[in-house]
């Protein structure tokens, strides 16, 4: 009788010590994820700073080429794709301050090609808060988003005009 005594003490420990490393575990997964949740970088969400938001904001509603706006011009890229049973997939829009009023929105497009190979190219474009202006700062940005006509003189000699016109 007391070896039986001795073999359901030593079970006893081993489930209590089980059930400390248990515990143990989600102390550390919580702990993990609450830090994970405040030292997250605001790049991530760009609603915790309220002016990377107006940038998102300003790059999204800016005007696209073919497209009221660069956002509708992209939604409607991956839908057109797949109306041609093609897959495109549109990334998670990313802000990332640059300095003082100047932030970078990056957007990825995945697209699979006829052969079944993906393609991904990296839209990034700069949004001047202060200005309110956006520029394409990429290749693929620069196919999407109209040019500004240049306000300032070009240093290019003015063209003539042409023969009977009111100059001439």
């Amino acid at each position: 009788m007391p070896q039986n005594h001795t073999s359901s003490s030593s079970a006893s420990s081993a489930f209590s010590m089980v059930k400390v490393i248990h515990y143990a575990v989600v102390a550390l997964l919580l702990l993990g994820g609450l830090y994970y949740l405040w030292m997250k970088p605001p790049s991530l969400n760009p609603m915790a700073d309220p002016r990377a938001a107006e940038a998102l904001a300003l790059v999204q509603t800016h005007r696209a080429l073919g497209y009221p706006t660069i956002l509708q011009a992209m939604t409607e890229h991956v839908r057109s794709m797949s109306e041609r049973n093609r897959v495109a997939r549109l990334g998670e829009w990313r802000v990332k301050l640059v300095e003082g009023d100047m932030y970078e929105v990056r957007v990825q497009l995945r697209d699979q090609g006829v052969t079944g190979q993906w393609f991904e190219r990296e839209f990034i474009w700069h949004a001047n808060l202060s200005l309110k202006k956006v520029n394409a700062a990429s290749l693929p940005a620069d196919g999407v988003t109209p040019k500004e006509p240049d306000s300032e003189p070009s240093g290019l000699p003015a063209q003539p005009l042409p023969l009977g016109s009111a100059g001439y």
